[in-house]
């Protein structure tokens, strides 16, 4: 028998001798030092191979068909497979989309546990297992072969050397959050090195860390970083989704964010920022996935099993619940989706040393057949989890499905975006009258929403701007929204903001006009420190950055999106130390970082808040309800340790207003020690004495410490 005719058959004795049946757990792609064992869910699969590519991604070297299939789980050990490989499947099985099965083994996927993505990613209509007729899709099975435009799974090492990097554990009450995209806070700072601009590494770098400790908060909140993929629709106008809410891989870092490899560089930026004492927490988008609806791509869980991975109509299956608005929603009721998800957080705590993660549309993570549980799986698995246990939880909460809008209605241990804060605060500053009372409530942790089930104060997170909106500089100058750029016919976005322009729409040489959205700029600062709650700043807003108009800016990876620092030093723009005034009044007065809800008066007789009119007497109901209310003051009493008491003035009226210093037990008199209609300001020297009269400058902010 000759050499060529022996040839298939050593090849295929060589393969059975290194490849074996490996083991179910952990599921991914896992190298012990000798070869890597390979796992993969999926309940209505018939069939699945391994696919082994060259380093350039492009060459498919070798198929591998899985040989064991244990409770749902594909698996198999490969001798001799070392960090660095790059690899796929390919999963066999019914396509039936009319019964929710979409298998195609001509769509090359990449593994759900994908700790590492590589090689290149081109649209074309191969990523799509049917075929279209026009613009109406047909059923029909599509053959063609999307493995050269697809991106790989990689097989790594995840080994790291983290020295003594230590979470900062930083308590939620002193916690205060700072929104940035990656890319968009460090594009366009040139104190930072051209090379480390726009990637994580920028996030480390000296000016960067200097501005945030300048600033006085400690913990940064990232735009998503797992790896995400650029909308086909976008990238046909020549746009990105610069955001990154269109998660392909949720255990890997995206690659776009560095120039080296992302996991070690996005480890190295963890520990620069514990070391100055800054938290990290990720911004996660579990709800949803980049394969969109019926008629997006197969790139991924589709393909491996869809009718497990994703929430489908019942009465007609070929059709995804979509209470995400993006096509498609995660089944977290599944176990093995919801192990996914679990497996997923703990990789990021314990590879990557975050903090904390904020969830995007958290509603969806808790929904089952009947809605939304705040007992669902999720929320129980995340109570009970000694990894997760010790990090911060914050939700958005609420969905864009039946029943989506959740606020207050999470389960304890987590924290909320309380957008009635934000949509208070942003009326009562533009001048809307009948406020005063949900004004109260909104700077005092909003116990109405968040005070049941033992609950603490921390629960809300308070913002007036985040990424998804106006920055504060556009909120005091666009009276609508300009999203042109978007190429959507300005129909995107939000159509209300309850945003002033202050008398001209966008920018102005006007001194007046300016002068007012300078003020306001500040009042809304101000108020977002001193309020109870977690404060989250949106990185830029204090240094006037604009967006134009743009409400909507997910895909503006450019000047629009980026943050323009060209304010900073800038005087009566650059609110950089006024920030960080707010930010060192909140840690030394512990009344503004409550622990515990406020009573009124205690069982003693003495009062933790007492709410005054500009007479210095205490409100009664008809003072609640006066109609065209823009007046709001009150005292809160010393905390635990004998803090000395606070005095906020909070004054939306179009004029001053006098107003008297109050009679408080012990106090000899009130030194004032923050005034946006006057900064910077003068300290005083000497505590005006209780029973003064005092002007509120129209539209400001005066906060007065007790001398006892």
């Amino acid at each position: 028998m000759s050499f060529r005719r022996l040839l298939p058959f050593i090849l295929s004795r060589t393969s059975e001798t290194r490849v074996s049946a490996g083991a179910p757990h952990p599921l991914g792609a896992t190298w012990d030092g000798r070869g890597t064992n390979f796992a993969l869910f999926s309940a209505n699969a018939e069939r699945v191979e391994l696919c082994l590519f060259d380093a350039s991604g492009r060459r498919e070297l070798e198929r591998i068909a899985l040989p064991e299939h244990t409770e749902d789980v594909w698996h198999g050990y490969v001798a001799n497979v070392l960090p660095g490989q790059l690899y796929g499947y390919r999963v066999y099985g019914p396509y039936e989309p009319e019964a929710g099965h979409r298998f195609n083994p001509y769509k090359l996927l990449i593994d759900p546990y994908s700790k590492r993505l590589a090689g290149h990613f081109a649209w074309s209509d191969a990523h799509f297992a049917y075929r279209m007729q026009g613009t109406r899709q047909d059923l029909s099975f599509d053959r063609r072969d999307n493995a050269r435009s697809m991106y790989k799974s990689v097989v790594v090492d995840e080994a790291y050397t983290w020295g003594d990097d230590r979470h900062p554990r930083i308590p939620w009450e002193d916690t205060i959050i700072y929104e940035a995209h990656v890319k968009g806070l460090t594009q366009l700072r040139e104190d930072v090195p051209a090379a480390l601009r726009g990637t994580f590494r920028g996030l480390a770098a000296p000016a960067t860390l200097d501005h945030l400790k300048r600033l006085g908060v400690n913990a940064i909140e990232l735009l998503p970083i797992h790896a995400f993929l650029d909308d086909r629709m976008l990238v046909q106008r020549g746009l990105k989704n610069y955001w990154g809410y269109n998660t392909l891989s949720f255990f890997a870092p995206d690659q776009r964010y560095s120039h080296e490899d992302a996991l070690d560089s996005f480890r190295a930026t963890v520990a620069a920022l514990h070391a100055a004492g800054i938290e990290v927490i990720l911004d996660v988008v579990y709800n949803h996935t980049c394969e969109g609806n019926h008629l997006g791509p197969t790139l991924c869980y589709r393909g491996i099993d869809n009718a497990s991975y994703y929430w489908l109509t019942p009465d007609n299956p070929r059709y995804y619940e979509n209470f995400t608005g993006c096509g498609n929603a995660l089944k977290l009721a599944h176990p093995r989706v919801l192990q996914m998800v679990m497996d997923s957080l703990r990789h990021w705590v314990e590879v990557f040393h975050v903090d904390g993660f904020r969830f995007d549309l958290a509603t969806t993570l808790g929904r089952g057949p009947n809605g939304f549980d705040r007992n669902a799986p999720f929320f129980a698995a995340i109570r009970q989890d000694p990894v997760l246990g010790n990090v911060k939880m914050i939700a958005e909460p609420w969905d864009v499905g039946l029943g989506g809008y959740q606020v207050g209605g999470f389960p304890p241990g987590w924290s909320e975006w309380n957008d009635k804060y934000r949509a208070t605060l942003r009326r009562y500053w533009r001048g809307d009258g009948e406020l005063i009372g949900d004004l109260a409530r909104r700077m005092t942790a909003s116990a109405d929403l968040f005070q049941h089930d033992g609950r603490d104060p921390r629960a809300s997170v308070n913002h007036v701007t985040v990424h998804d909106g106006f920055t504060l500089a556009d909120l005091v100058a666009y009276a609508g929204k300009h999203n042109e750029a978007n190429g959507e016919d300005n129909r995107d976005g939000a159509d209300d903001n309850a945003s002033t322009n202050c008398g001209v729409e966008g920018p102005t040489d006007d001194e007046t006009i300016l002068a007012a959205r300078r003020k306001l700029r500040r009042n809304f600062l101000a108020c977002l420190l001193l309020a109870q709650g977690v404060p989250l700043i949106l990185a830029g807003d204090e240094v006037a950055n604009s967006q134009r108009g743009n409400n909507n800016a997910y895909c503006q990876d450019n000047e629009i999106g980026w943050v323009d620092w060209s304010a900073l030093d800038r005087p009566g723009d650059d609110l950089t130390e006024f920030v960080s005034l707010l930010t060192r009044l909140r840690q030394q007065l512990p009344q503004l970082r409550a622990k515990h809800w406020l009573m009124g008066q205690r069982p003693d007789g003495s009062h933790d808040v007492m709410w005054l009119t500009p007479q210095a007497r205490e409100m009664n109901e008809q003072d609640w309800n006066f109609p065209d209310g823009h007046f709001l003051s009150y005292v809160l009493g010393p905390a635990a340790g004998g803090a000395n008491p606070v005095y906020v003035v909070l004054n939306a009226a179009p004029a001053a207003l006098e107003f008297v210093l109050p009679q408080w037990p012990d106090t000899k008199g009130w030194t004032c020690v923050l005034d946006t209609a006057n900064f910077p300001q003068r300290p005083e020297q000497t505590p005006r004495p209780a029973g003064t009269k005092c002007q509120a400058a129209a539209q400001s902010v005066t906060m007065f410490v007790g001398t006892t």
